[in-house]
């Protein structure tokens, strides 16, 4: 890697973290400024596709995720009462299972470990302020006023990115209507792989974590003005909503969702930027550039998808430029496919919801045809 040796990412969640892995893996000095002074990775599940630990597995990773989280099969999609009506997912990818359900906080923690293990050095509590981005270098002001010059930057800081607000213009998310709640369970021993419970106003399902807790993700439809609910509402109003599901794992359960802090409540958004998402020495990847909804749980796979095909890419090519326009030919139609689908299904979600769903829809089919082109290669 010739013409790229010293590599700023600014943000240091799943994208950066593993960006950092990646390339200090290839010889590059990598720095990662995060916002935050601490990382405060909030505790419940995350579901990894057999394609996302494909590319965990690039970075030597997989199987402590593994080790650590809890494989599974297909997910068992289910009426409100809990009966079984057909299994949805990713086919494995050899050795790698069609699904491992692991903690955010687990993840990260894999991650880090392995950032420190190759050396990146880490920047807490500070982020870009200004960027002036020339033809073979960036220079970077950073929010504490000390300055550095880079051969790239990476931005990697999210669906509010400031690297894309600074370079690439003023991208705004867009509200889909809906949000999901998300908290954490001891597991219950018949759950044996993924559950989703779809009800006639919302969507729950259940998910393994480790061998001893899962967690419980619930989307609903809360109104266009994307309403704030404060804390103390949280716990209420995400077990009224469950109150149409019979199903017998969702009623043992319900009556331990009490304690408003560990409830996750999130509007769910999207935002998909147009090629070319690079200009000069700076790129953008992951949720800064294309950002999903967590209809076919790729978000953070595509996250990772980008690191590793980027790091690949820089290693390879002469020229950088060559680089990053290979990099755009790898990512923006897979990365695009995923975000159209995704909010395609929960427009659909939405319409059935409202007992307005076309006839033959197959919401079924829509996630299996995604999720077969997500095991092809990258």
């Amino acid at each position: 890697m010739p013409t790229v040796n010293k590599v700023l990412i600014v943000g240091g969640g799943i994208g950066g973290l593993s960006s950092g892995i990646a390339l200090a893996k290839n010889g590059c000095s990598v720095t990662i400024a995060e916002l935050h002074k601490e990382f405060n990775v909030y505790g419940v599940g995350i579901i990894q596709p057999a394609n996302a630990l494909r590319a965990l597995d690039a970075l030597g990773l997989a199987e402590e995720a593994l080790r650590r989280g809890s494989p599974y099969g297909m997910v068992k999609m289910c009426t409100a009462a809990g009966h079984v009506f057909t299994e949805v997912g990713v086919p494995s990818i050899g050795r790698l299972p069609s699904h491992n359900g692991i903690s955010r906080r687990i993840l990260h923690e894999i991650l880090y470990e392995e950032a420190v293990k190759q050396g990146v050095v880490f920047r807490m509590g500070t982020s870009v302020a200004a960027i002036e981005n020339k033809g073979e270098e960036v220079s970077v002001q950073f929010t504490d006023d000390s300055t550095g010059t880079y051969d790239l930057l990476i931005g990697a800081d999210g669906i509010n990115s400031k690297v894309r607000s600074l370079v690439f213009g003023n991208y705004k998310p867009r509200y889909t209507n809906e949000s999901v709640w998300r908290y954490p369970f001891k597991r219950l021993p018949e759950l044996e792989t993924g559950y989703m419970f779809m009800g006639r106003h919302s969507k729950a399902g259940l998910i393994p974590m480790t061998a001893d807790t899962m967690y419980m993700f619930l989307v609903t439809s809360e109104g266009e003005d994307n309403p704030f609910i404060p804390e103390h509402e949280l716990v209420p109003r995400m077990r009224a909503w469950l109150g149409e599901y019979s199903a017998p794992m969702i009623k043992k359960v319900v009556d331990e969702i009490t304690d408003p802090k560990k409830v996750v409540y999130r509007p769910l958004e999207v935002l998909f930027v147009p090629a070319p998402w690079y200009e000069n020495r700076v790129v953008l990847i992951g949720d800064a550039v294309h950002a999903t909804i967590p209809q076919l749980g790729q978000g953070a796979g595509l996250a990772l998808e980008d690191s590793i095909v980027l790091a690949e890419l820089l290693q390879k090519e002469s020229e950088v430029e060559e680089a990053l326009h290979k990099f755009m030919d790898r990512r923006l139609a897979r990365c695009k496919m995923v975000v159209d689908t995704s909010v395609q299904l929960g427009e659909l979600e939405q319409l059935d919801w409202k007992g307005r769903l076309p006839e033959g829809t197959n919401l079924g089919a829509i996630i299996g045809k995604a999720s077969a082109a997500m095991m092809q290669p990258i």
